[in-house]
């Protein structure tokens, strides 16, 4: 096992990462405010990991009960959240409850949102067990719920106590969602390591192959990058920005295609696309660089075109993303390989003759 750490002052934590912690993580947990908690899962997820869970917080005295909600993107609403609610009042959960998420990248921005916004915060750890939620969606203490008009734009920060990603739980993971994953590895390498994009380019077939070693090492890289962002910039006032390499582009694509229709790292995979034809033509990223990002997108079994959407479409709905700033849309961009910049005055010219190419 390795343990990084968000270096956030008092509301620092642990991110655990390693293969079979899932059944000792009682023992991982730091202490909580209680000897209750009360976990958030979905059915599918349940079926495979919750016996295994639920022993550990049993063996570590913490008792527990669950709230089982739907599965899929489709359900990261406004009605699921508030059943959440509605569950919690029911089994009398107090301010000194811990809610623990214990699914992928749509439970812990559920359950992050319930935990924050239940008797104004509770508790939360997160237990992710999809890679996209591995690598980046439980680190970093964004929780949100979508909209029709927007993904991701009724939410709050609100920080876990602790993170703990066992990696055996991927090899359960159906291939669509766990190649889905990889476009947030290849997302952190772009942005601010050279040398794991290199290390991606050279061990992509292992990672495809769900080699405990690579899939280790994708997982601790990503979060070592991601911790040292939100440890700089915790509320996306600057630096953390560019953790949205891609996905200014794939929010639109998930809006107008309707959620879960395009997997998240789907979307962000053909956002990354545009993003890095963007960054030829107003970043000076050489061409050489672009076709690297879309070949690695590629190689990894994900899509590298977007759907067709009208020109119009994809500008109404980049508009009402929420990183725009003072009105204007803000793109995160590359000025080479490991090199990410937000730039907030892309021309309009710009963007429509990349969705022309796109």
């Amino acid at each position: 096992m390795r343990t990084l750490t968000v270096a956030l002052g008092e509301r620092s934590y642990p991110i655990h990462i390693g293969e079979g912690i899932l059944t000792r993580c009682g023992e991982l947990l730091p202490p909580l405010p209680s000897r209750r908690a009360v976990v958030v899962t979905n059915p599918i997820v349940a079926a495979l990991h919750l016996d295994g869970l639920q022993a550990a917080l049993l063996a570590a005295g913490i008792s527990n009960e669950v709230i089982v909600v739907p599965e899929g993107e489709t359900h990261k609403d406004w009605a699921t959240l508030y059943e959440v609610h509605t569950r919690l009042l029911e089994l009398g959960a107090e301010r000194s409850t811990t809610l623990i998420a214990l699914g992928g990248g749509v439970i812990g921005d559920l359950a992050g949102f319930a935990a924050a916004t239940y008797q104004r915060g509770i508790a939360l750890i997160q237990i992710p067990t999809t890679l996209l939620a591995q690598v980046d969606s439980s680190v970093g203490g964004k929780t949100a719920v979508n909209h029709p008009l927007g993904k991701n734009m009724i939410g709050a920060f609100h920080q876990p106590r602790a993170v703990i990603s066992d990696t055996a739980t991927l090899r359960t993971l159906p291939e669509r969602e766990y190649i889905a994953g990889i476009a947030e590895v290849i997302k952190c390498a772009a942005i601010r390591d050279l040398a794991l994009f290199e290390w991606l380019e050279a061990n992509m077939n292992r990672l495809l192959a769900r080699e405990s070693a690579a899939v280790a090492h994708a997982v601790l890289e990503s979060c070592r990058i991601k911790a040292e962002i939100v440890a700089a910039d915790e509320r996306e006032t600057g630096e953390r920005a560019l953790l949205n390499f891609g996905h200014t582009f794939g929010h639109a694509i998930e809006a107008a295609t309707g959620y879960g229709s395009w997997l998240h790292g789907e979307a962000v995979a053909a956002g990354m696309v545009l993003a890095a034809t963007l960054s030829e033509r107003v970043a000076g990223l050489p061409v050489a660089q672009a076709q690297r990002i879309r070949a690695l997108i590629e190689r990894a079994g994900l899509p590298v075109e977007p759907p067709a959407i009208d020109a119009d479409r994809w500008l109404d709905l980049m508009s009402r993303d929420k990183k725009t700033a003072d009105r204007a849309t803000r793109f995160v961009l590359l000025t080479a390989l490991g090199e990410g910049v937000v730039r907030d005055n892309v021309g309009a010219q710009e963007v429509n003759a990349v969705l022309r190419t796109g």
